[in-house]
């Protein structure tokens, strides 16, 4: 694709919608994917016969539905955990008569520090595959030196949500909840979509074309067994559009070097203590402007090293719990729970998103070999 655009546009500028456009239509085709899937209940009826695997016990009942969120968060990317299984984590818990709060911060959190692990687990890393490439390193080394810190980050947000969490998660609950009813073969044909476009993900397949693969087939299998659902598809042209926006404004400033000034906020070395500079530096960075232009505004200090840009993404992906605008899945996220009835005082979030963040961004870099 870069070749092709050097042929038609200025270098600089091809070189920006060479790293920039795949992530956009990456963007647009998953969650394609994503709400196609929910209209097909893939979700609803997942969630829900976790919940009837959980004997009754609320922790067991909020483990299963957190094992289901990280599984959507690494292959199905934040945004789809935050939108599409924040209702469903709710309408659970009022089912089972159990608190919704350990259920909306499990969403929330989750899809902010388990989008490490994978590239297409967030925007941001999908970004920085293309500074991999410049250093040689491909899709196997991005994942080997993500893994640790992608599992150190996981465990310790479920680990502080249950101890924050103690008190609504004892006890038992009566009831089992039915999935609501859905077309058999649009969720069967969505279900296998999702669990095979996982492992097309974690083997390296180019994101974009895995995404339009699946946006394809679930938009012909809903177009096939309900037609009046596709107006239920919304893609987000208005997001990808501005993302692209953004990016290219930033890039072409950065080539200007009109951001030079940055470098020395973020440090140099890849010594604990100078990746610890880093991803704290970034997710500071994340809480003040988002996490993705906090990205773009680091990375060309990072970009030296693997292990800088880990530290990176770290920062930028599981330090972005303390402002409601570090990350658009936050905001998504409030959106959701204020349509289901549930207000978390915004305050309150930001303290313990701040202890989360502090203990995750932390011990992921730790983590980083």
């Amino acid at each position: 694709m870069s070749q092709a655009l050097d042929g038609l546009l200025d270098p600089a500028l091809a070189s920006v919608l060479a790293q920039v456009l795949p992530v956009a239509v990456f963007l647009l085709a998953i969650t394609v994917t994503a709400e196609v899937a929910q209209l097909a209940g893939v979700f609803d009826v997942a969630a829900h016969a976790l919940a009837r695997r959980a004997r009754h016990r609320v922790l067991l009942l909020w483990l299963t539905f957190a094992a289901l969120a990280v599984a959507c968060t690494i292959v199905l990317s934040l945004d789809t955990t935050a939108v599409l299984l924040t209702p469903v984590g709710l309408a659970i818990a009022r089912q089972t008569g159990v608190a919704p709060l350990p259920f909306a911060l499990t969403t929330l959190w989750i899809a902010n520090t388990g989008s490490l692990l994978l590239p297409v687990s967030n925007l941001t890393n999908l970004l920085a595959v293309h500074r991999f490439e410049d250093l040689g390193a491909g899709h196997g080394d991005y994942v080997r030196t993500a893994a640790a810190p992608a599992v150190t980050a996981i465990v310790l947000t479920l680990v502080l949500i249950a101890v924050l969490q103690r008190r609504a998660l004892r006890g038992t609950y009566a009831v089992e909840p039915p999935a609501d009813p859905h077309d058999r073969v649009l969720l069967v044909l969505g279900s296998v979509v999702c669990v095979v476009i996982g492992p097309l993900f974690a083997v390296g397949v180019e994101p974009a074309v895995v995404a339009l693969g699946s946006a394809a087939v679930l938009l012909a299998v809903l177009a096939w067994r309900a037609p009046g659902l596709l107006r239920e598809v919304r893609p987000p042209w208005l997001m990808a559009g501005g993302f692209v926006l953004v990016a290219g404004l930033l890039r072409l400033a950065q080539g200007e070097g009109l951001l030079d000034w940055l470098a020395p906020a973020v440090g140099s070395g890849t010594r604990t203590l100078d990746l610890l500079h880093l991803s704290a530096a970034s997710a500071v960075a994340a809480n003040l402007v988002n996490n993705l232009p906090a990205y773009l505004l680091v990375e060309p200090a990072a970009a030296d090293d693997v292990r800088r840009l880990v530290a990176t993404l770290v920062g930028v992906n599981a330090g972005a719990l303390v402002t409601p605008w570090a990350s658009l899945a936050t905001l998504l996220w409030l959106q959701r729970c204020r349509s289901a009835g549930l207000r978390v005082p915004l305050l309150r979030l930001a303290a313990w998103g701040a202890v989360c963040a502090t203990l995750c961004v932390s011990a992921a870099t730790l983590a980083i070999r």
